[in-house]
This record gives structure tokens, sequence and C-alpha cells, in this order.
């Protein structure tokens, strides 16, 4: 799953948040340096990165885009499945995803001093162009998709699938609210789980 999902599925608590969404750049064992409840939403990330990768919904969008984008299929599924997400905010959550977004920009602020470097140059573009809110309109996943595109030096074609977006919207869309319901179940049980731990 991409930014959006990864932080709707963090809970209230804004260090297990922060710590699912700084997980990409924890490697290995790295997150028991980090306090109790970082470590709770960085194991909380790998979760999800596992339920998602071995789900057979998520299989069947990644099969849709494997023979034009190769091992550069999952990664646009989780940005597709982003859109849909936000898309569709006020299914899931009663908070406005626009408040929602500025909520969790504030917190990103407030704790600017455990976030690793990469998040920390990361942020001012991030807030500056809204990438949570813009995921909710084809237009703002076209340009994630260009930027995720340019990463790849344009190797990826990764840009030119909002055509494979628009051309399979109500399967991709449909994939995704049946994976999701299954994933929110998934990751609660999971968050329980750690938060027995402490």
């Amino acid at each position: 799953m991409n930014y959006l999902a990864h932080i709707y599925l963090s809970g209230d608590n804004d260090l297990v948040t922060i710590g699912n969404f700084i997980a990409d750049g924890i490697k290995g064992s790295k997150y028991k340096k980090y306090p109790k409840d970082l470590q709770t939403g960085i194991l909380l990330h790998r979760h999800i990165d596992t339920f998602t990768d071995a789900h057979e919904t998520v299989r069947l969008s990644t099969k849709r885009l494997h023979e034009k984008y190769g091992h550069y299929s999952g990664i646009i599924v989780d940005i597709l499945y982003d859109h849909f997400l936000a898309k569709n905010w006020r299914q899931y959550c009663p908070v406005p995803l626009n408040e929602y977004v500025d909520d969790f920009y504030d917190s990103l602020e407030v704790h600017y001093d455990i976030l690793p470097l990469r998040v920390r140059k990361m942020m001012p573009y991030m807030m500056t162009n809204n990438w949570l809110v813009s995921y909710a309109s084809i237009k703002g996943i076209s340009r994630v998709l260009d930027g995720m595109n340019r990463r790849t030096k344009n190797r990826s074609s990764m840009n030119e699938a909002v055509v494979e977006l628009e051309t399979f919207y109500s399967e991709f869309e449909n994939e995704f609210s049946t994976f999701f319901d299954e994933l929110i179940i998934s990751s609660n049980q999971k968050l329980e789980e750690l938060n027995m731990i402490k």
C-alpha cells in the first residue's frame, strides 16, 4: 500500500502513524532503536506490506499491468489503491480528507526531530503539493506516477499507467474495495497484538 493507506491504518496514535509512515527507510532490526510506539508503527507497516503482497485480489490488479510494467506493477497498484481510498474517503473515515491530512502534516512538524533525513527532505514537496489529498483525482495520481517514472530515469514508464487506470477503472476499484475491507480487519488485529506486547 502507499502513503495514505499506511497512515489511515495506523489508528489514532500519532507516533504509531509516524512509525508506519517512515518504515520503508528502516531496514532489518534497526527499528529497535526507536521508541515503542514508533516500533509498533514500523512493524505494522511490514505486516501491511506482507498481507498486501500475498493477497489474491491484489494479484489480480498487478496481473493486469505486469506485461507492460513488469516488477513495477506492484508499486503502481499501491498508488492506484491510494487513489480509490482518497476518492472514497467518506466510506472509511468521518473526518474530511483535507482535515485528516492537515492533522497528519501538523504531526510530522511536531515530531520533526525524530524523522529520518529522507523524510525531512521529502516533507516540503509532499506538503506544498498536498500529495495525499491530490490522490483523490486522476490528475493527482498522474502527477505521482510521473514523479515515480522520473525516479526510475524513465525506465519504468509508470507515467503511462493512467491509461490502464482509466480503461479498467471499475475493475481496479472493485478489487480495491474487496481487498481493503480485509486489510482493515487484518491491520486492526495486528495493531491490537502489537499494543499488547508493550
